[in-house]
């Protein structure tokens, strides 16, 4: 006899299937809204991977071409994948033609295993360094953080790498729909690609930008290089844009918040720092000239992280 701890569970995860959205107790209900003609995203929680949201955090997207669908950043486990599968279901039942990744990070790609076990011919795309870490012990290492957060709810998800490079300039064609890859240098990470989909304006940010919640940046990570990724953004001039995590919209929306909290602090860590103020001492200075971004999720653990990381880059910088 199955436990009531087990049928609860089973509950949560399955739910979808009886409903007429996605969706997850405790943390809210989760469905594909176009962007534009053919074009959805779908806006994932804020809070980081945990049991409640079962390891679900990040936005989602499909394209509708002639005769497929293409997706960006499926999700971060292969539960996950399998729910966001059911609600582009639900939207097209087009085979899905191609994936793409926009960077290492697990929460975005993992759900990579969901799409393959479905269409096993799917063409998945990323960066060449992307595809090297997730070969190696970087795609393991997430499979394993994905397991830990979630209290073992990802159990079988494994990695599936994308097999097909792309990196700046490139144009991809995908039936009826073009791709335009922008890669200017290290960034979020040292893997990431922003995707434009060329016939609907619409620019794919990844974790380049954030609303309403602010992400970590690894050892690989350039600040100055986010705001440069982020300024080329802005002068695309494009209708949408679809951040990493938060709220899609017009430049305005989804990628001028961060950007400009990322210039204020190269502003105010570059003054503190030529006034030869340790790290910490700046991050108490100025941390009142972020008060806009004080509710955004994650804020309080990685502000004093950012202002260590960029003053490591000025400090680079000036020598």
């Amino acid at each position: 006899m199955i436990s009531r701890q087990l049928m609860a569970l089973a509950c949560l995860v399955l739910w979808p299937t009886l409903a007429s959205a996605w969706t997850l107790k405790d943390v809210g209900t989760f469905k594909f809204e176009p962007l534009a003609n053919n074009v959805y995203v779908m806006h994932g929680p804020k809070e980081e991977p945990n049991v409640k949201n079962i390891g679900f955090m990040n936005n989602p997207a499909f394209i509708i071409s002639a005769n497929g669908l293409i997706i960006v950043d499926p999700g971060s486990t292969l539960q996950v994948g399998e729910h966001v599968l059911a609600e582009i279901r639900k939207i097209s039942k087009k085979p899905v033609l191609a994936v793409f990744n926009t960077h290492i990070h697990g929460d975005h790609w993992l759900g990579n295993q969901a799409i393959k076990n479905a269409f096993p011919d799917v063409k998945i795309y990323g960066h060449p360094k992307m595809i090297e870490q997730a070969n190696g012990g970087n795609g393991a290492n997430w499979v394993d953080l994905m397991s830990q957060l979630t209290n073992g709810l990802s159990k079988g998800t494994k990695v599936v790498a994308p097999t097909l490079a792309v990196d700046n300039g490139a144009l991809i064609k995908i039936e009826d729909q073009s791709f335009r890859i922008h890669h200017l240098s290290n960034a979020h990470t040292d893997t990431d690609i922003m995707i434009e989909h060329v016939d609907s304006k619409t620019l794919f940010l990844g974790d380049n930008s954030f609303v309403q919640r602010m992400g970590r940046f690894d050892d690989s990570a350039n600040m100055h290089g986010n705001i440069k990724a982020l300024q080329h953004a802005v002068a695309l001039k494009l209708d949408h844009y679809v951040p990493g995590h938060g709220q899609s919209g017009s430049a305005d929306i989804a990628v001028q918040p961060f950007l400009t909290y990322l210039e204020k602090m190269r502003v105010s860590v570059t003054k503190g720092y030529r006034a030869e103020k340790p790290d910490y001492k700046i991050r108490n200075d100025i941390i009142g000239e972020f008060a806009a971004y004080k509710d955004w999720a994650g804020f309080d653990s990685n502000f004093g992280k950012h202002v260590n990381k960029i003053y490591l880059e000025i400090e680079e910088l000036e020598f």
